[in-house]
């Protein structure tokens, strides 16, 4: 009987070490100061500036070490970003993806380096088990919006020119299928042209003269642009054609940048849907809570408003402060 009781405590002592090591070989404990890679698309437009320079203030009010790398909308050059990130030994990592496909190999890198990356902005089309969580805006509600917005202006007739954003992008992708969804309940509302314009101001011009020039202008309701640079781009080529934007043609957009309220201010548009540029906290907070041992929802959204003429002069000092 006392040997049985002797074999019996023996065993439990040898499973409590053997747990007590596991947990030791494999910690999860807060660093004293984060360091953290950032992987950004690029700065293609207004907002991406602006995105950035919120990741970096939060990153310095938090004392957050941040290593930042500008990919140039490459996703090379962000796949070797996050392998250079892996090799520095970050306590994590924040992808705001040029594209949604060809990220499970690097993300299974930084996952076998037990580094946690959150997707940021725009989405991924890997294993979600692959990173730690998602934080983003709603890009499918984003387009329902603009394109409810703009059946109850045009009492749902209208010709519409589409200027998408980056192919292959989950925010091109999801605005356009947001937008038709909508669309659809509307049998007088149709996308007579639909072109990629990167995200760009000066594409978003030079696509729209383009089409002002093999297009009866007459024929054109509105422009439905991916976000504001490019339908800013769209507003100087309707001037350059003699017509009146904001009259002539409709024109709503995604991002609520401050030059956009500055057009609406001038008449030159007519609605906006904000794409919130406040990820940072939301991202850091997430990485604290990994570190803490908490759970994390896999997709955090973001949210924001629809924005109009109205409220434009408001708005653009606001953000301009």
């Amino acid at each position: 009987m006392q040997k049985s009781v002797l074999k019996m405590g023996f065993m439990i002592f040898l499973a409590v070490v053997a747990l007590t090591s596991h947990a030791q070989a494999n910690p999860v404990s807060t660093p004293a100061r984060l360091t953290i890679g950032f992987s950004q698309v690029g700065t293609e437009s207004d907002w991406r500036t602006a995105f950035s320079d919120t990741i970096f203030t939060e990153a310095a009010r938090r004392n957050i070490e941040l290593l930042f790398l500008d990919a140039e909308n490459s996703q090379e050059n962000q796949i070797a970003a996050i392998h250079y990130f892996i090799e520095a030994g970050v306590d994590a990592i924040l992808l705001a993806p040029v594209i949604e496909t060809g990220w499970n190999s690097i993300l299974q890198e930084a996952q076998h380096a037990n580094i946690p990356v959150v997707i940021i902005d725009r989405n991924v089309t890997a294993d979600e088990s692959l990173y730690l969580t998602r934080v983003s805006s709603d890009f499918r509600h984003e387009g329902r919006l603009a394109a409810a917005w703009l059946a109850q202006a045009t009492a749902g007739r209208c010709n519409i020119v589409e200027l998408e954003g980056t192919v292959g992008s989950s925010a091109a992708r999801d605005r356009h299928i947001g937008f038709l969804e909508v669309m659809q309940l509307f049998p007088d509302m149709r996308i007579t042209v639909s072109q990629p314009g990167d995200f760009r101001r000066e594409l978003g011009q030079q696509i729209m003269e383009g089409i002002l020039n093999t297009e009866d202008p007459s024929k054109i309701c509105a422009v439905w642009s991916h976000n504001d640079d490019m339908a800013i781009g769209a507003v100087q080529a309707i001037k350059n054609a003699n017509l009146d934007p904001g009259d002539d043609i409709l024109i709503v957009s995604v991002d609520a940048i401050p030059d956009i309220f500055l057009a609406m201010m001038n008449g030159d548009t007519n609605a906006t849907v904000e794409l919130n540029t406040n990820m940072a906290g939301l991202a850091f907070d997430a990485i604290e809570r990994y570190f803490n041992g908490e759970d994390v929802p896999k997709w955090i959204r973001v949210t924001g408003g629809l924005y109009f003429p109205a409220t434009a002069a408001e708005e653009y000092a606001r953000r301009t402060q």
